[in-house]
């Protein structure tokens, strides 16, 4: 299978390269940085199969729109980290175009293209869904109305695009968890000061999924030709804030008596506090699940027992 992944250097995407090439696919990365090298996890576990190929969505012709030209399989992940700042206007701005951006700009050169790829697995994510409280939300859930579920709502309208040339899989990803990248290095390093525990009120669900997981479910995605639009990429078990913390300490060997109070992480983080942290959404993978995906780690447990050993 030939794969072409936009944003193939990051957290997600790495793994996701490194596990196409572990089965001789052939990747192209797609970067904005310089080209030439596959990413640093790629190179570590398994031999080379394609390259990099360095791209710039304003420019939609040039070497890296004709490597989508008889692709299997495209795989955009690009756009700017979520919590890279504090959510300014003009941050919020960022956020919403270089998603846009990289998607509109894929969409054109695979419209070009003479051979059209088979798959378009374009990233959203569970904010789309808004703030829920403790409502089971699947993939039939109504979008959210907050500054995270618009741009998500925007993002997926800009893939859907495609949807008249080529199969399109939108990825509303949770949390996914690993020790390479990512929120749990970050949620993890107070625990190990013996400094962690719930945040805000800890009634918030966090709905979660083990990095080895998100990557199998993308290429059973890719395999499964009958999955087409959202899927929830998140674990069958989301847990509320307080017990993730909970199960994270178990897991450190370490307790979760130092509650992170909401008042604080709002005076530091702003808006982003709110969307990312102290509210959250109980998302069940239920496209993933009837149609026969199994998780390897479907429960907190599990999942952090074998990241941690």
């Amino acid at each position: 299978m030939k794969a072409v992944i936009a944003g193939g250097t990051g957290f997600l995407g790495s793994g996701l390269a490194a596990s196409l090439r572990a089965d001789s696919h052939d990747v192209i990365i797609l970067t904005r940085g310089p080209a030439g090298s596959a990413p640093r996890e790629a190179k570590a576990s398994a031999p080379l199969h394609g390259g990099t190929v360095a791209w710039d969505p304003v420019a939609p012709t040039g070497e890296w729109a004709t490597a989508l030209d008889g692709a299997d399989a495209v795989i955009n992940l690009a756009g700017e980290p979520l919590d890279a700042g504090r959510w300014t206007d003009a941050r919020k701005a960022s956020i919403l175009e270089t998603r846009i951006e990289a998607t509109e700009a894929i969409v054109k050169a695979m419209s070009a293209a003479t051979r059209r790829p088979a798959v378009l697995l374009n990233a959203s994510a569970i904010g789309v869904y808004g703030t829920r409280g403790a409502e089971a939300l699947t993939e039939e859930s109504a979008p959210g109305s907050d500054f995270l579920a618009s741009a998500c709502v925007a993002w997926e309208a800009a893939a859907m695009a495609a949807a008249w040339m080529t199969r399109v899989v939108l990825l509303r990803t949770g949390l996914p968890l690993d020790t390479g990248g990512g929120a749990l290095p970050k949620l993890a390093l107070p625990f190990r000061f013996f400094a962690g525990g719930r945040v805000g009120s800890g009634d918030q669900y966090w709905s979660w999924i083990h990095r080895e997981d998100w990557t199998r479910m993308v290429r059973w995605a890719i395999d499964t030709a009958t999955i087409k639009g959202p899927l929830n990429l998140t674990a069958p078990g989301p847990v509320t804030n307080r017990e993730f913390t909970q199960a994270l300490a178990r897991a450190l060997h370490r307790p979760a008596l130092v509650p992170a109070p909401a008042f604080a992480l709002r005076l530091m983080l702003g808006e982003m506090a709110d969307a990312l942290i102290l509210n959250g959404q109980r998302v069940l993978p239920a496209r993933a699940t009837m149609n026969g995906f199994e998780f390897r780690y479907p429960d907190l447990d599990s999942a952090l027992h074998e990241i941690y050993r």
